[in-house]
């Protein structure tokens, strides 16, 4: 005699796959949406990278100028290349030069994002500084920002996404934690942001 499921359970069944589905749907979009975990850990753990300037660049490199701080990589579609440009645009509407306020792009790529490489990269972004690290060093990077990153499954010729957090940390001169620019956010309000960071 063949085993039949109840209408219960078969219900069950479609409720618990549907949910899987959803779930796995959203994964990417929660390294995107989803605020930095524990951003309050900027200034509580350290990290040691290097920059495209030359030297190591440290937590402690963070004190003296206002900071826009972005986790991404070379190879991003979108995501980077977009928030790169508005960082730009919203320090040309406030007339903010590079000295006054940095940007750094912290990679979350380091198999494929060498210096040489992000150096290239950040030369279509005047003022930003790079930094790269081993993949321990970038973990510590990540952790002391409570940002987050994972890497898609390679395609057959090997490439592969990075999903990451998109968030723009606002650090102040002090090297203090200020706040966050969501990927997205209207230009009025990430401009707002950034002038109450100049005056933090």
């Amino acid at each position: 005699m063949a085993e039949t499921s109840s209408p219960g359970l078969t219900r069950f069944r479609i409720i618990l796959w549907t949910l899987v589905v959803v779930a796995a749907l959203g994964a990417t979009a929660l390294f995107i949406l989803r605020p930095p975990t524990s951003p309050i850990a900027v200034i509580g753990k350290p990290f040691t990278l290097q920059s495209t300037l030359g030297g190591e660049f440290t937590q402690d490199n963070l004190k003296g100028t206002p900071s826009l701080v972005f986790f991404g990589y070379t190879h991003c579609p979108d995501v980077c290349p977009t928030t790169m440009a508005e960082s730009s645009a919203w320090k040309d509407e406030l007339g903010i030069a590079p000295d006054q306020l940095r940007t750094i792009f912290i990679t979350v790529d380091p198999q494929r994002d060498t210096k040489e490489i992000l150096a290239d990269y950040l030369s279509s972004f005047p003022g930003t500084i790079g930094l790269v690290g081993t993949d321990a060093q970038t973990q510590a990077a990540k952790a002391a920002f409570g940002a987050m990153s994972e890497l898609t499954a390679p395609d057959a010729d090997g490439f592969y996404l990075v999903n990451h957090t998109a968030s723009v940390f606002l650090i102040n001169k002090d090297g203090g934690f200020e706040g966050t620019i969501a990927y997205g956010e209207p230009k009025d309000t990430a401009v707002q942001k950034i002038r109450k960071l100049m005056a933090s």
